[in-house]
């Protein structure tokens, strides 16, 4: 059987909600056919309008991030209750933005992934190092440590909803990409964590997603790898110039 590959735009903090509307249109008529499965996630200010022009597509809307909370006196944050509310299907959780720049915890990110399961919800986990954890020979542990935690209380039968997208911190928005056998080497040590969690056909099964400066021209290079299983796409999802071409990148 010929493998259904995950791509997920991250459209990160950019776009008003008409731009957001004219995206989805547009990546609506490019992708309608494709096979692979694919995921966007716009700003939460736009996904309600994005939920509209994707209807009836195949695209999958998802958030970029939600609360650790059902409902409550949490000022400024988004309930799971609130983005299914919206036709949200998927939400990426732990981004590396969100535990550097907002000082997110492994425990708090796992509160999270639990939370979503729990509604409904199919989480994209992230994990990935530093340069710095990177040279200093850190990298299976800091790994490690963010697949075991950010999995900690998953049951083996929620496991299939749940998608791990690793990158390396280094190679986001830098220009700079792990090379296709680095990053294929970090994926299969992944593999080796969820088999000593969840045993073998788990960890076989589990679809694992590479971040970090995909673009057009070297997404067919990485997703050739035997443990790629799908990308998570930042600044190359702006545009359907060059987030239809990573998607297309069969063709």
């Amino acid at each position: 059987m010929m493998r259904k590959y995950y791509i997920a735009g991250n459209w990160k903090m950019h776009k008003t909600v008409s731009e957001s509307v004219a995206l989805a249109k547009e990546l609506a008529k490019e992708l309608g056919p494709c096979g692979e499965r694919v995921m966007v996630a716009p700003a939460f200010t736009a996904l309600s309008a994005v939920a509209e022009a994707l209807k009836g597509t195949n695209i999958v809307l998802g958030a970029q991030n939600m609360g650790p909370d059902l409902q409550g006196a949490h000022t400024g944050e988004v309930s799971p209750l609130m983005l299914k509310d919206l036709g949200v299907v998927a939400v990426i959780l732990g981004h590396s933005e969100r535990r550097h720049s907002y000082l997110e915890t492994d425990a708090l990110i796992n509160k999270k992934v639990l939370l979503a399961l729990a509604q409904g919800l199919e989480p994209i986990l992230c994990v990935g190092e530093t340069l710095e954890e990177r040279e200093a020979g850190k990298l299976e542990a800091v790994v490690g440590t963010q697949v075991r935690e950010g999995l900690k209380g998953v049951a083996a039968s929620d496991l299939a909803r749940v998608t791990i997208a690793y990158e390396p911190v280094w190679a986001i928005g830098t220009g700079k990409t792990a090379t296709p056998e680095d990053a294929d080497a970090v994926h299969a040590y992944i593999r080796v964590v969820l088999e000593s969690l969840y045993g073998k056909p788990a960890a076989k099964a589990m679809c694992i997603q590479y971040g970090g400066s995909v673009k057009p021209d070297n997404a067919a290079e990485l997703m050739a790898k035997p443990n790629i299983d799908g990308a998570l796409v930042g600044g190359a999802a702006l545009k359907a110039e060059t987030f239809g071409p990573i998607v297309k990148f069969r063709s």
